[in-house]
């Protein structure tokens, strides 16, 4: 998968203000902010600040402080949105395959009722 990224994608835009965002929690390498097109009750997106395309890039690339404050980031997200102690679902899309719509490495942190299954079996 190329790992090349671009820089004019609408997370990198969000990232320069140049689009405004519903902030749910800025760190010092992170931020998260509601989806704007909600597929649960609570659904919001995180992202490293760092430009990177998806997570085996952000694992091969960041630093160990960039992974140690997403990580937490994405934690304490779960906590804000209320879905920690009843379940939530993380997706991390990823390359055509993956369907990963924004070139920029993002977790949608979904909860707030019952998601159902996340894929159909194999046949």
């Amino acid at each position: 998968m190329d790992h090349t990224y671009d820089d004019q994608n609408i997370f990198a835009k969000i990232l320069r203000g140049e689009i405004p965002n519903a902030t749910v929690l800025e760190t010092e390498h992170s931020l998260a902010f509601n989806d704007i097109s909600p597929q649960a009750p609570a659904h919001v997106l995180v992202i490293p600040k760092g430009p990177y395309v998806c997570f085996d890039h952000f694992a091969a690339a960041a630093s160990d402080a960039e992974i140690a404050d997403f990580t937490r980031a994405v934690g304490e997200v779960c906590r804000l949105a209320g879905v920690a102690a009843d379940g939530y679902r993380l997706i991390a899309n990823a390359g055509r395959d993956g369907v990963q719509d924004v070139p920029h490495l993002h977790v949608h942190v979904l909860g707030g009722r019952r998601l159902g299954r996340m894929l159909s079996p194999v046949s």
